[in-house]
């Protein structure tokens, strides 16, 4: 079955037309264990194969590895046939060994350190660095990225943060976008409420959302996402399955949040597998397919790091959820009463 797309164009320039399934290229930055120029071709190949056509990467995922594996991987890929996006704010430095940013996280990577930037030079710098990995001639789609509490420590260096972006990067940006150099701009954040405080403050695109409107988690209904889609603001559904949780299931040891999940969460879980059992649905087929249910979604990027994890998830994104699936969980309080389905 071919893999369904979904086009944006919210400014009337044609816009970008995204693979409902997009791919996250953290793990191709040597995320948590390294992994060979073979595998994480391996990989790629068999996604482009299946019709993946949205990627979505960051200097930051391996201290540029990611972008320089890509690099390889789209040399030979007319610029036509896919969407990519990478990210801006921060800008990479040489380092030893020893004072490497990243250690314990991104293994065999380039010695970097990482300086937040969010300013107008930064942001061009940023850019021009990630155009010399990737070794293309257009990126479609720039998200600025991580201004949010768990890296920034707390929200008033958020908001410090948000100021800097507002009075810099975020007109530098405009400029890119006006000159036809990007198609679009927005954020890639860990926390729905800095998207709104960013939507209400400029003229933001696209979001990259990571685990925040999920199976598990739909807060964002509150006030965010509505504003979102009255703007035609576009939403990328990063870490669809919460660090894992919702692709393993309630088993001992999952992580949640990039953590050990808590009992409370674990239980949420096991009762929300329970309902999709019943209907003969595995777990991470519902929890691929919920977040495309919003209109706003125009692409979910789970991660993978072998090509066994892409498989499953080519198989999420052509499950056949029964609607009476969404109904259960509604039902059983395991799902918000106004999530769209």
């Amino acid at each position: 079955m071919a893999l369904a797309t979904r086009h944006w164009d919210r400014l009337g320039n044609g816009g970008l037309t995204f693979t409902e399934l997009g791919f996250g290229t953290a793990p191709l930055g040597n995320l948590y264990r390294a992994i060979s120029d073979d595998d994480a071709d391996a990989i790629l190949d068999r996604a482009w194969q299946a019709g993946v056509r949205y990627y979505d990467t960051a200097p930051l995922y391996g201290m540029g590895l990611s972008e320089t594996r890509l690099n390889r991987f789209l040399r030979d890929k007319p610029r036509g046939d896919y969407v990519l996006s990478t990210k801006v704010g921060r800008i990479l430095r040489p380092a030893t060994a020893d004072t490497r940013d990243g250690i314990g996280k991104w293994f065999d990577v380039p010695n970097r350190r990482e300086i937040y930037d969010y300013s107008h030079d930064g942001i061009l710098r940023s850019l021009d660095a990630s155009f010399e990995r990737l070794g293309v001639d257009r990126i479609d789609v720039l998200f600025v990225h991580d201004i949010d509490v768990p890296n920034q420590g707390s929200r008033a260096n958020v908001d410090a943060k948000v100021d800097q972006l507002m009075a810099g990067g975020y007109h530098a940006l405009e400029r890119l976008r006006g000159e036809g150099a990007i198609a679009a701009f927005g954020a890639g954040v860990n926390e729905w409420q800095v998207c709104e405080q960013l939507a209400r403050r400029g003229d933001f695109d696209l979001f990259l959302l990571a685990g925040r409107y999920t199976l598990l988690e739909q807060e964002a209904l509150t006030s965010f996402l509505p504003l979102a889609e009255a703007r035609g603001i576009g939403i990328v559904t990063g870490g669809p399955y919460n660090s894992g949780i919702l692709a393993t299931g309630a088993r001992p040891g999952a992580f949640y949040d990039y953590d050990t999940a808590p009992q409370p969460i674990l239980d949420r879980v096991a009762a929300i597998e329970r309902v999709c059992d019943s209907h003969g649905v595995r777990l991470v087929d519902a929890a691929f397919r919920f977040p495309l249910l919003h209109p706003c979604t125009v692409s979910v990027i789970p991660g993978g790091q072998g090509v066994a994890e892409m498989e499953s998830n080519l198989r999420a994104a052509t499950a056949d959820i029964p609607a009476a699936l969404w109904s259960d969980l509604k039902a059983e309080g395991l799902m918000r009463e106004d999530a769209p389905t």
